[in-house]
This record gives C-alpha cells, sequence and structure tokens, in this order.
C-alpha cells in the first residue's frame, strides 16, 4: 500500500450551540481544534448552523455540532 496517498485520520470537533457565534459558525484555525493560531492556513469562515456541520477546505477538520444541541439564531 502507497502511504503517500493513503487517507488521513479526520479531526471532527463537536461544538454546543453556545461555542457558534452570531452567524451560527465558527472560524477555522480554531483553538477548539488544538491548533496554533500563528502557524496555520488562512482563517475561514465555516456555516455550521445550516447542516449541523462545517468543513474546512483546507486542513479538512470537521465542525460538528454535538448530538441534541440546535443553533436557535436571531431573537
Amino acid at each position: 500500500m502507497n502511504t503517500a496517498t493513503a487517507p488521513r485520520k479526520e479531526t471532527v470537533v463537536e461544538l454546543l450551540a453556545s461555542d457558534l457565534n452570531g452567524q451560527g459558525g465558527v472560524f477555522c484555525p480554531s483553538p477548539k481544534a488544538g491548533m496554533k493560531l500563528w502557524n496555520s492556513h488562512p482563517r475561514v469562515f465555516l456555516n455550521v448552523a445550516d447542516a449541523g456541520e462545517g468543513k474546512c477546505p483546507y486542513c479538512g477538520t470537521v465542525y460538528r455540532l454535538k448530538a441534541g444541541e440546535h443553533f436557535g439564531g436571531g431573537h
């Protein structure tokens, strides 16, 4: 098996609704994923509220709402 093309283990970060910002998302890189902000990829916004999860296009980290968590948004 060629290890150069072997898939990486996907990192999943479970979030509470209170972890999301006012728009229902998070930014990656994130300290919640154990990343250092100074040596990671460019900062990207991931909308988690709409689908319950978002995947970073740079590092592949998945940010997912924990089971039973719902983002209310609005008032």
